[in-house]
């Protein structure tokens, strides 16, 4: 197991997981954002260089200081060799299992590597699973224009919008929740509609692996184009940094999945696995998906 610091592997790395993509993407988002600057504060590991096997990126250690925080302990993986990506996951130091952590994958792979790994610790593992749509060209993509009140207008979303999210997303109501959106906010690409008074109504962020979201509409908003017309500024604002325009959707949100297809977004054959561990429930957040109150997630 190797800590890849050397920048100037890092930015090899980079070119050899573009030309993957879109397998890598998630690792290639990772990586491309620790070589911009790692806003994020995370750290790669490989089985061997220059030739590897597998990637896993996660938090340093100066930030994955709270053993309860789902959102923060965030792994992310590309494999070439699933019995590489066994034997890093089951090697000392790689993977802390006395935290609450998630990791993302795009193979299958992934999924039962890992359920065995946890299993032979004595572990078990959630997982939730979702479709991933890429885009291959979003320079490509046509403009789109929604018919929009004189006094709305288009901005970037503030840290001062993070309750809001919090309140709204799936996977959010918790103050770790809320800390890990306030993040978001002030370290990644965001685009949101806002009403006369200045506050959100249809937004999207992105994550630190490259991918948008969160995405969510206020309900008395929808049916208006909003999330269609956000979405398409935010891919090309994406692909113009050099990230891949990418992102998942729930396997039972088809309104969803037939605006990413109608923009020319593919649904990639694999599915996204959130695999999540929570070794002490009853202090970290349950990171399963939950509607708002009277509204259904986005």
């Amino acid at each position: 197991m190797l800590n890849l610091s050397c920048s100037s592997k890092l930015r090899l790395l980079e070119g050899t997981l573009r030309r993957s993509l879109p397998d890598t993407l998630l690792v290639y988002g990772t990586v491309m954002t620790i070589n911009q600057g790692n806003p994020a504060a995370q750290e790669v590991l490989v089985d061997s260089w220059p030739e590897f096997k597998v990637v896993l990126t996660r938090p340093r250690r100066e930030v994955a200081l709270d053993d309860s925080d789902l959102y923060t302990n965030t792994y992310t993986v590309y494999y070439r060799d699933i019995g590489a990506y066994r034997a890093l996951l089951a090697s000392a130091g790689a993977v802390n299992w006395g935290q609450s952590f998630r990791i993302l994958g795009l193979q299958d792979g992934v999924y039962e590597v890992s359920k065995d790994v946890a299993e032979s610790k004595g572990i078990k593992l959630e997982v939730l699973r979702y479709f991933t749509y890429f885009h291959p060209d979003p320079s490509s993509m046509p403009e789109i224009r929604s018919v929009l009140d004189p006094a709305m207008r288009l901005s970037s979303l503030d840290v001062s919008h993070a309750d809001l999210l919090n309140e709204t997303w799936s996977f959010g109501g918790n103050e770790k929740s809320r800390k890990y959106l306030a993040t978001l906010i002030r370290h990644f690409p965001s685009i949101c509609l806002l009403d006369a008074a200045g506050h959100p109504v249809s937004w999207i962020a992105s994550y630190p692996f490259g991918a948008m979201g969160p995405a969510y509409t206020l309900h008395e908003h929808r049916q208006r184009g909003y999330m269609a017309m956000l979405g398409n500024l935010l891919a090309k604002r994406l692909h113009a940094l050099g990230y891949p325009s990418y992102g998942y959707v729930d396997v039972e949100n088809y309104p969803m999945q037939r605006l990413q297809e109608s923009q020319g977004f593919q649904c990639l054959p694999n599915l996204w696995y959130f695999i999540l561990h929570n070794p002490v429930p009853v202090k970290a957040p349950t990171l399963t998906p939950r509607p708002a109150p009277g509204t259904a997630p986005t």
